[in-house]
């Protein structure tokens, strides 16, 4: 396997996003921090064709994101990749910035919160099909160590990875269901204001005192709490049946799917791999997640972070529908535009794998 490294950066702001949203999340526009890496695989797999073929793959340097980062590192998805097929990988800081490559013709596929994948299907005309599950869980409110409830949050700032996102609209939902007011997608004023914001500046903002709190994805909750000296007020896992919501699912874009199903199949089989992979080896996974981390990012997690935060994720190849479809009435609720997303979910090619491995199929319901 070959590899090389360049340069991919898709920036548009904030008022942007609020201009190009059509669906479920204020649109798919946002700041991205990428590190796209080139390799050929080496292992024989079905294909139709002999032709070159080149799959990009977009995912998030967040270890809900642990199926792309170990899948890389470890080699499994190459490995489950035909001879004749490349594959070219990009990071980003949140959903809505992979939105934008997506529709842009950038990215042929991507591991994305729900949220992101509804508007990428809306605002794209259906320009994409959710195919696989990768994790459950791994997000928290964390906030200042003074704040026990949800009133002392008003007249504070709180701070989610990018307007829209999938971690935005828990926020909002959950401090509409505490009586609490705050800005719409288009603006406004509130008791609580909502800071759109990297990651790893809402870290420093909360160290600092700048913001209360943050809605965050692992490992930054678990960072906010052993380094910024926070608390989880919210885990969001509490908030759903049995524990159980989707914080990452696996997309394709359709036109890559019409033209390369085979492909599709064997990026699925690496999925699948992968996911197997996650449960049997949890120690090895961790360190192949935080290598490829630091890889993508130049940083890697201190290994208490590591362990505590990966505590919190399940990894299943269920996207478990039922949360996303919640997702979408979460998201029109606070204010978001919102679409019919009937056919969004396309399990034919990952349940024609789990049939032919002895497995049972996975519902879109």
């Amino acid at each position: 396997m070959t590899s090389k490294t360049h340069q991919f950066r898709a920036v548009r702001p904030v008022a942007a996003a609020l201009v190009c949203f059509l669906a479920v999340v204020v649109a798919a526009c946002g700041s991205s921090s990428s590190s796209p890496t080139t390799s050929t695989s080496g292992s024989g797999s079905s294909t139709t064709s002999n032709a070159p073929v080149t799959i990009r793959l977009g995912y998030l340097t967040n270890l809900t994101h642990a199926s792309a980062l170990v899948g890389l590192q470890h080699g499994i998805f190459a490995k489950n990749l035909p001879a004749n097929v490349t594959q070219q990988t990009s990071t980003y800081n949140a959903g809505p910035a992979e939105v934008t490559a997506l529709l842009a013709g950038s990215l042929d596929a991507a591991f994305m919160g729900p949220n992101s994948a509804i508007t990428a299907y809306t605002q794209g005309n259906k320009a994409i099909r959710i195919i696989s599950g990768a994790t459950s869980g791994g997000a928290a409110f964390v906030v200042a160590p003074n704040i026990t409830s949800a009133n002392q949050l008003k007249g504070k700032t709180v701070a989610t990875p990018q307007l829209g996102n999938t971690q935005d609209v828990a926020l909002r939902t959950w401090l509409s269901k505490q009586g609490i007011t705050y800005p719409g997608p288009d603006g406004g004023s509130g008791e609580v204001t909502i800071l759109p914001e990297d990651n790893s500046t809402t870290l420093a903002s909360f160290e600092s005192g700048t913001i209360a709190g943050a809605w965050v994805p692992e490992p930054w909750a678990t960072r906010m709490v052993s380094e910024g000296h926070g608390h989880i007020l919210v885990n969001e896992k509490s908030l759903w049946p049995k524990g159980l919501f989707s914080t990452t699912v696996l997309v394709v874009s359709t036109d890559f799917l019409s033209a390369h199903p085979s492909v599709v199949t064997d990026l699925l089989k690496g999925q699948l791999a992968t996911t197997s992979f996650l449960n049997a080896n949890p120690v090895a996974a961790q360190n192949d997640a935080n290598s490829q981390l630091a890889t993508v990012t130049g940083k890697s997690l201190k290994a208490p972070e590591l362990a505590q935060a990966w505590s919190n994720l399940t990894f299943t190849n269920d996207p478990i529908a039922s949360s996303i479809l919640t997702d979408l009435v979460h998201a029109k609720a606070v204010g978001f535009k919102t679409s019919n997303i009937s056919g969004i979910f396309d399990l034919g090619p990952i349940n024609q794998v789990l049939h032919d491995e002895g497995k049972s199929a996975l519902t879109a319901s």
